[in-house]
């Protein structure tokens, strides 16, 4: 077992041989991967870039005629994710590290990304204090600023690379305090700020029940991260409260989890219950990110970083229509749960989102799109407790097989 050691040793060799052997200091074994194209070599790898290449399925040569830097760094990129992945199919990989400026990033991350969750992962980059979640996904990597360019070692990138080789020998060497997990099967909720009372009600119903709930915060990447979870067969149910996420991807918000959204538990035939929490809202961040031509919409500044911006009747009724189709298609056992009170914290009577118009919009769409799917209309509010407990009892129900 070893920490795979990813870096372009054309130019950051220096670096990564500093690295590695403060990782070896340590008493951590070390693989170095060159995922470099151009320059020589500063230092010899363990993993030749002629090998990322080849697992990339080009080479070298290939790449060096082309003699296009984003064509080399995509295919670094796929051949590292290539190679981390069979080395911990293998169990030969304890953690994966790498350091870099845009070009490293991308590849080191790319090849994080593709590893399961637990594994040690951790990116030293120029770009860890801006916004990194193209790099992150939805796994768990760690993202250290650099500080300064990674450009030789100086007093402040030892210090950096220090950090970064301490943090990886604890991760990789340290054993994992007693999770307390058990064999309570799990099911995943969603939530937004909106709508917290309704999924803590569920969830308190649900663990009485004997389920552990793992809660998803639905910003994007929340929802990205739980349908990787049913991909991998991780869960028992879904109980998917919040679906604010397709209504960012619909309208154009800055939360959204992709077209994919909403589709990974009908696929695998997994139970569950549907709601459709904060479809009220589209998030952006501070006020002066909403798009010029929504400046005449109704907004609510949530606070100084986020602004909500509510969806009006069409745009209710083009995401009733696409929430519907999805769960249509759905082949496992699913229902569909609607507050007709309203469907978030600040959409009901005297709050800025209250729209009768466009929830009516947003159910008459669902009916249409999804007529054969099981739909259960409770005359309460999202986050009244008897519309919480209802959804929790009715996943509870279709998880034993007892729904009809």
């Amino acid at each position: 077992m070893s920490v795979h050691l990813l870096a372009t040793l054309d130019t950051k060799g220096t670096e990564a041989a500093a690295l590695r052997h403060a990782l070896r200091e340590l008493g951590v074994a070390t693989t170095l991967i060159d995922t470099g194209c151009i320059g020589a070599p500063e230092v010899t790898p363990d993993i030749t870039r002629e090998e990322v290449f080849v697992a990339a399925g080009t080479t070298l040569a290939e790449m060096l005629r082309r003699g296009d830097r984003s064509t080399a760094v995509t295919h670094a990129a796929e051949g590292a994710r290539r190679l981390v992945v069979a080395a911990h199919e293998r169990g030969e990989l304890s953690g994966v590290l790498s350091l870099g400026g845009s070009a490293g990033t991308t590849i080191g991350t790319a090849a994080m990304r593709a590893l399961p969750l637990g594994v040690p992962k951790l990116m030293i980059s120029t770009l860890a204090s801006g916004q990194v979640r193209q790099y992150v996904g939805h796994k768990d990597v760690l993202m250290l600023n650099s500080v300064v360019d990674i450009l030789g070692v100086n007093r402040i990138s030892r210090l950096v690379l220090s950090q970064a080789a301490r943090a990886m020998a604890g991760m990789v060497t340290l054993e994992l305090a007693p999770s307390g997990a058990s064999d309570r099967p799990l099911v995943a909720a969603t939530m937004f700020g909106v709508t917290t009372r309704c999924v803590e009600y569920a969830r308190e119903v649900l663990e009485q029940a004997g389920y552990e709930v793992l809660v998803f915060h639905a910003t994007g990447t929340g929802g990205q991260a739980m349908e990787s979870l049913v991909r991998d067969g991780a869960l028992a149910g879904v109980l998917d409260i919040t679906t604010t996420e397709l209504a960012d991807e619909l309208v154009g918000g800055m939360l959204s989890a992709g077209p994919e959204r909403l589709t990974a538990a009908g696929e695998q035939a997994l139970p569950q219950v549907v709601s459709v929490g904060a479809t009220d809202m589209v998030n952006f961040l501070a006020r002066d990110t909403v798009p010029p031509e929504f400046d005449q919409r109704v907004l609510y500044q949530h606070n100084d970083t986020v602004t909500l911006m509510r969806t009006t009747p069409e745009e209710n009724q083009r995401l009733g229509t696409h929430i519907g189709r999805k769960l249509a298609a759905a082949r496992g056992p699913t229902v569909l749960m609607l507050p007709l009170a309203g469907v978030s914290a600040i959409d009901c009577a005297g709050q800025p989102f209250d729209d009768p118009e466009a929830r009516a919009a947003l159910f008459d769409a669902l009916r249409k799109s999804a007529p054969n799917v099981e739909r259960l209309e409770l005359e309460q509010h999202i986050n009244d407790p008897e519309f919480a407990a209802a959804a929790a009892h009715k996943l509870i129900e279709l998880m034993h097989g007892d729904s009809q």
